[in-house]
Parts: structure tokens; C-alpha cells; sequence
């Protein structure tokens, strides 16, 4: 199973050409269970000026598995953020350690295109897939 971060879903939505979309449309044709939190998908609605492409995105993230996130999973983000600061790295957002947490918690790898999951996962068990697609 695969979360897709906001990052991702952006571009798939904007119809950009990158080598994430490309890998995301992949696992779509080949019907690979997709997944995303509440976090991701606060961060994707919130940001649909359109009323019409709210309500279409809101469809299409309705089919996904809704990873829930308890309160283990913010624990575990704000220990994620606490050793990687105490090794001198700085992940620009805590939103990102949480969806970092919930992918471990959960035991899914992560599609993304933000450059704090690959600092999140050379100090964690994050399993990131690379813009090559393999793991």
C-alpha cells in the first residue's frame, strides 16, 4: 500500500508531468492500493478555489483508504522531528513528520516530492519511493 502526499496529488490534480505523476498514474493502472490521512487530505481540499474541482477532487479521494491517526501517531511525529533536530536536521514542517509517522505506524511507503521525507527516512524506518519508482 502506498500514501500519496499532497505534493503528489497537486501535480497528478494540475496535470503536471513529473516523474511522481508518472509513477502515481502507474499505480493507479496497475490498481495498487492507494492510501491517505487526514493531514494530506486537509492540505489537497483546502487549498480547491473552485467549487466544481472541490467537490471532483473531494470524489476521487473518497475511493482511497483512510489511514487513521491516533495519538501514538503525534507522538511519534514529534519524535521523528526531536531526533532528526538532535542530529542537526530541521524538517520545515511538522505536518510532514506526521504524515512520515502514520506511514511507519501503518507499515506503507510514501510517494512524495518534498525533500524533508528523504531526510525523515534516512533517520527513520520511512520507506520512500524514489522518482525512479523502485523502493
Amino acid at each position: 500500500m502506498t500514501l500519496v502526499d499532497t505534493s503528489v496529488w497537486i501535480d497528478f490534480f494540475a496535470a503536471r508531468n513529473t516523474a511522481q505523476v508518472a509513477i502515481l498514474e502507474s499505480l493507479i493502472q496497475d490498481r495498487e492500493d492507494l492510501c491517505l490521512c487526514g493531514v494530506v487530505l486537509t492540505e489537497v481540499l483546502q487549498g480547491i478555489r473552485d467549487d466544481e474541482e472541490h467537490a471532483r477532487v473531494e470524489s476521487t479521494l473518497s475511493g482511497l483508504v483512510f489511514l487513521p491517526m491516533r495519538r501514538k501517531t503525534f507522538l511519534l511525529a514529534a519524535q521523528i522531528y526531536r531526533t532528526l533536530r538532535s542530529q542537526g536536521i530541521t524538517i520545515r514542517s511538522p505536518v510532514d513528520c506526521m504524515i512520515a509517522a502514520v506511514c511507519i505506524e501503518h507499515k506503507v511507503r510514501l510517494l512524495h516530492n518534498d525533500r524533508d521525507f528523504n531526510q525523515i527516512a534516512l533517520g527513520t524506518d520511512l520507506i520512500v519511493i524514489s522518482a525512479r519508482g523502485s523502493l
